[in-house]
């Protein structure tokens, strides 16, 4: 069992950080010789054919995984609702993926609020479809509730602990159901601004706290707009002492 998976979303190494990885025939393999999990961001905005996923699959090892995130076709323009030819078209072309997909992530808009019953109908559906990890990342502050706690553990759905939080208890990973689910996007600046090495510290406790859990838990880096995420990254893995994915290529 890993301990943690940590990786950043997107594959791309920053110049100044491709010290940190191995060899590869591609990006993605390179950046396989370091982490052991990345994020799909892309599917965010366009779908890829699952030939695409099966060829990404095929560039990294066998203990690496990949999150995925859903459709914003499903997310933000339909806001979940009557989603099912989208659902079934975008589970399909993951499904190129095989058992390397490891976690399945739904971000909604700030400006949805929670809907139970539109919600657990979609839940519903999706858990018809999947039985994959689910992550969601609400940013509306009436997700943050007994209520929506309720449903998400119904449904065996995992609140990310996002930073900036929504809310105080949004950044807590601690309980947030049964996938544990970090998702660093930079803080002051979203986006742009590096963890200080004390932030890493205080994240590297919380998720040594969740050492000898039987489900690893997730911590994706999203400051990706100057090359943060790749250094964040790095280091978290040495405050936890955790070794690179591999020495160097593909791993067999």
């Amino acid at each position: 069992m890993q301990q943690a998976l940590i990786g950043c979303a997107g594959w791309a190494i920053p110049s100044q950080h491709r010290a940190l990885f191995g060899e590869g025939s591609s990006g993605l393999a390179r950046y396989a010789t370091r982490f052991p999990a990345v994020e799909v961001n892309s599917s965010f905005y366009r779908s890829h054919r699952q030939a695409t996923y099966a060829r990404w699959a095929d560039a990294v090892p066998p203990h690496f995984r990949f999150s995925v995130k859903m459709p914003k076709a499903i997310s933000h323009e339909m806001a979940l609702r009557g989603t099912g030819y989208a659902l079934d078209q975008f589970l399909d072309e993951v499904a190129g993926l095989g058992d390397r997909l490891g976690r399945l992530l739904l971000q909604l808009p700030p400006s949805q609020a929670m809907d139970p019953r539109v919600a657990s109908t979609f839940f519903r559906m999706l858990r018809r479809r999947s039985n994959a990890p689910v992550a969601c990342e609400p940013r509306h502050p009436s997700w943050f509730s007994a209520g929506a706690d309720a449903l998400f553990q119904r449904h065996a759905i995992s609140r990310v602990a996002a930073d900036p939080p929504v809310v105080a208890v949004a950044a807590d990973a601690m309980s947030q159901g049964p996938w544990p689910y970090w998702r660093l996007h930079g803080t002051p600046r979203i986006y742009y601004s590096a963890y200080p090495d004390q932030s890493l510290q205080e994240i590297a406790g919380a998720v040594a706290r969740l050492r000898g859990s039987p489900r690893a838990p997730w911590v994706i880096f999203d400051n990706t707009a100057q090359g943060f995420a790749v250094a964040n990254a790095a280091r978290l893995q040495d405050l936890l002492a955790i070794a690179p994915a591999t020495k160097g290529g593909r791993a067999s």
